[in-house]
């Protein structure tokens, strides 16, 4: 056995369960976007299909979550904020991709603790991408 993977800390992503929980995670998320009238305006941000959208967010959070840099070995540095300039973000959108993420976090049965570290860290995120003001 190798003890310095023993020694390591899980990371959120090894806490959430790998690829298939955070691919679970997207795929939820991204159904209640389509789904729930609620998260409209957050909705309009994307386009008329959400197939790359899906993708790019599994590639993305597998990285950010401390697991396989799918994102980064397809594009590089994920460059959040410009790479989402082109889509008008406010506190609407901000809130709305926050709730809906929460909803899909919990519908997978995110562990509670982990749930409301990753929810801290989303809005710090999501607040830094707000380009517009409401």
């Amino acid at each position: 056995m190798d003890s310095a993977h023993d020694s390591r800390e899980a990371t959120p992503f090894d806490q959430i369960g790998g690829e298939q929980k955070v691919l679970a995670l997207v795929e939820r998320f991204y159904d209640l976007m389509e789904l729930e009238p609620r998260f409209g305006a957050v909705r309009a941000t994307h386009g008329t299909e959400l197939a790359r959208a899906r993708q790019n967010l599994f590639w993305f959070l597998c990285g950010w979550l401390g697991g396989p840099q799918h994102y980064v070995e397809r594009f590089g540095h994920p460059r959040l904020r410009m790479r989402h300039m082109p889509f008008a973000i406010g506190i609407r959108e901000r809130d709305e991709w926050l709730a809906c993420m929460d909803q899909a976090l919990a519908d997978t049965a995110v562990d509670e603790t982990l749930r409301r570290r990753l929810s801290a860290s989303f809005f710090q995120t999501a607040d830094w991408m707000r380009n517009r003001g409401g």
